[in-house]
């Protein structure tokens, strides 16, 4: 009996210990992930549920410039033609986009005139050509293609003048100006070569349709008149002042046809300082 009670006493406390060291370990579990730490089966077990099994890469858009050609009319010499019963012209202007800075342009034109001045009154038909290039400093940014750019032409034209009618200046004004002469005496194969220096701009106001504006000052560098008339206004050149210069002024809206297209090269980063 007294064996019995003692066997009975030490199972009932093993049980007791057993109980409350399983209480003990549920309490530092609880307690720890309460102040921040987790067991390390823990740890291993939320680690695996939140990594994801793939690492997603992003690729940046490769950026790319179109290359192509613009071709236009000067809606400036176009619209004179309509309110100005005296001048009738057209001109079709275009460029070429050789590399990220530099435009081949061309403009080509015909020119009928008649001039009523003072003394004279005389009409000039003609056609010219102008080719050079432009280089656009507008640093663009993201996908635009906007152009502030300078250049340089070398404007070639051909033409005839017909003076109208002509006044003699008279010294003696007592009797007051003398009646304006008919003329009519004709000047063919007239010629006329210039340097023009261009700044302008284009802007992109729809998708692939480009306004601008330019100014232009020129530079004879030759001039075939005849012997008793002096070529006032040359096509493509407008007037001359005191001979060998003159300034021109278009307004364009062209259309751009896309061709090929180039990678834009990233910049290279700068060294650092030592």
């Amino acid at each position: 009996m007294k064996h019995t009670l003692k066997y009975i006493f030490s199972s009932y406390f093993l049980l007791v210990m057993l109980f409350a060291n399983a209480q003990e370990t549920k309490v530092t579990v609880k307690d720890s992930l309460k102040d921040g730490y987790v067991p390390q089966k823990a740890a291993v077990i939320t680690k695996t549920a939140n990594t994801p099994e793939k690492d997603t890469i992003t690729i940046a858009p490769v950026k790319k410039d179109r290359y192509g050609v613009r071709l236009g009319v000067d809606l400036f010499k176009l619209s004179k033609s309509f309110y100005d019963n005296n001048y009738t012209g057209i001109e079709l202007v275009g460029d070429y986009r050789y590399d990220k800075k530099h435009y081949i342009a061309a403009e080509v034109g015909n020119e009928n005139k008649t001039t009523d001045d003072e003394r004279l009154n005389f009409t000039t038909k003609g056609s010219y050509l102008k080719v050079g290039f432009d280089y656009n400093g507008y640093e663009n940014w993201l996908d635009m293609e906007n152009i502030i750019s300078i250049g340089l032409r070398y404007g070639f034209s051909t033409f005839n003048q017909q003076l109208n009618s002509y006044r003699i200046y008279n010294t003696n004004q007592y009797f007051g100006e003398t009646p304006a002469l008919t003329s009519g005496q004709k000047y063919n194969g007239l010629t006329a070569s210039w340097i023009e220096v261009v700044a302008g701009m284009k802007a992109k106001v729809f998708n692939n349709v480009f306004v601008g504006f330019s100014l232009r000052f020129n530079r004879l560098i030759s001039n075939k008149q005849p012997a008793n008339f002096e070529n006032l206004y040359i096509p493509g050149f407008n007037r001359t002042y005191n001979g060998d210069f003159g300034v021109g002024f278009n307004y364009t809206v062209t259309y751009f046809v896309p061709m090929f297209k180039k990678v834009v090269k990233p910049a290279e980063t700068a060294k650092k300082k030592k």
